[in-house]
């Protein structure tokens, strides 16, 4: 339902355009919006206008007017004044109420339906026969956005997404839990992944301005018709929680960049514990020392090259030689190989994603 702070916006800047008092009253009587003090208006005569079968009619210097919501009464109008003036003005204020009644109407019905196809909840004859009622296309090109608040329904992060995604038929803006923000974007042909990245890393820059607890911006792939956008929602949830897992340190998190990390995603927990049992046995990286694991990470950051990570923790190259020696005897990975790499880097990532596990069933 539309709201008595969007009524009395429409009020004044009638009034001020044509100098007309106008007043919007429920049916009962009582006042929703005004331009002048309405509390002298006497209830009996506007219960008695709303029962009676008359659409005009004018009362003690006033006209009164019926506004409807798809045919039932909805409120009384007044235009103060017995002369043509107020009269023409009073028609006017009615139809552009009522438009404005039916234009929330659709956005709120807009909404329901995009949070319904977000989540699978329409049948594929329902979708296309919804959004041909709603004058939204079926055939355009739409990726989703997913924009994780620090706080449940953060009014200031939701101002921030809608700055970014400025008013436009074809985007929609909405949230199916308490600290997500949904933006469905249309794309055009010469939209890419690039130019995606860019739209996600202002929002991630306007959102985490603060240097306090990180907000992620995560968003799925590019699909062609309106039946598959649940399917870029997913791919956005999905990319906002292995990130969460895998790259902590990324504030945008592209479904398309998720590599390993997706996969290992979707592994079932025992498979995942035969395959560490299998390469570290006890030696889990848990139990490993914080020079271990920060030797580990600049290696891998560093493409194996012993040189520069030597360079960049400050140590002889033989004192980092040693300490991957020292690794392999404890692991039976050589990490400066390939193949052992590769897999010391799964199994690490393994190890974060069973932590993850665990904080879960917690």
């Amino acid at each position: 339902m539309i709201s008595n702070q969007v009524i009395q916006a429409a009020l004044e800047e009638l009034r001020s355009i044509t100098k007309i008092e106008l007043c919007v009253v429920e049916t009962d009587g009582s006042p929703a919006a005004a331009t002048f003090e309405a509390e002298n208006i006497p209830q009996d005569m506007i219960r008695t206008f709303a029962q009676s079968p008359a659409e005009v009619q004018s009362l003690q210097g006033c006209h009164f007017f019926k506004i409807y919501d798809e045919g039932v009464l909805a409120y009384i109008l007044l235009a103060k004044g017995s002369g043509e003036d107020a009269y023409m003005i009073g028609k006017v204020a009615v139809s552009e109420l009522q438009n404005l009644i039916v234009a929330y109407k659709e956005r709120f019905d807009r909404n329901n339906f995009i949070q319904n196809l977000l989540l699978d909840n329409l049948l594929l004859v329902d979708i296309y026969s919804q959004a041909k009622k709603l004058h939204i296309e079926t055939e355009v090109m739409r990726v989703v956005y997913l924009v994780e608040t620090r706080d449940e329904k953060d009014a200031m992060a939701l101002e921030a997404v809608r700055s970014v995604f400025a008013p436009r038929s074809q985007d929609v803006i909405t949230a199916v839990d308490q600290k997500n923000i949904v933006v469905v974007k249309a794309v055009s042909a010469q939209d890419t992944y690039e130019s995606l990245d860019e739209i996600a890393g202002v929002l991630s820059r306007m959102l985490n301005t603060d240097g306090t607890e990180r907000v992620r911006v995560a968003y799925g792939t590019i699909v062609s018709q309106i039946k598959d956008v649940s399917k870029s929602y997913k791919e956005a949830k999905m990319a906002m929680e292995v990130g969460r897992i895998f790259y902590p340190e990324k504030t945008v998190i592209a479904y398309r960049t998720l590599g390993i990390g997706r996969l290992i995603y979707q592994l079932p927990q025992p498979l995942c514990e035969m395959f560490m049992k299998e390469i570290f046995g006890d030696n889990t990286p848990d139990t490993f020392d914080e020079e271990t694991l920060t030797t580990i990470e600049k290696f891998f950051e560093n493409n194996l090259n012993v040189s520069e990570t030597a360079r960049q923790l400050f140590v002889h190259r033989n004192t980092l030689v040693y300490r991957l020696e020292k690794l392999e005897k404890t692991t039976g990975l050589d990490i400066r190989v390939f193949e052992d790499a590769l897999t010391f880097q799964i199994a690490l990532m393994v190890a974060s994603y069973m932590k993850y596990l665990d904080k879960m069933s917690k």
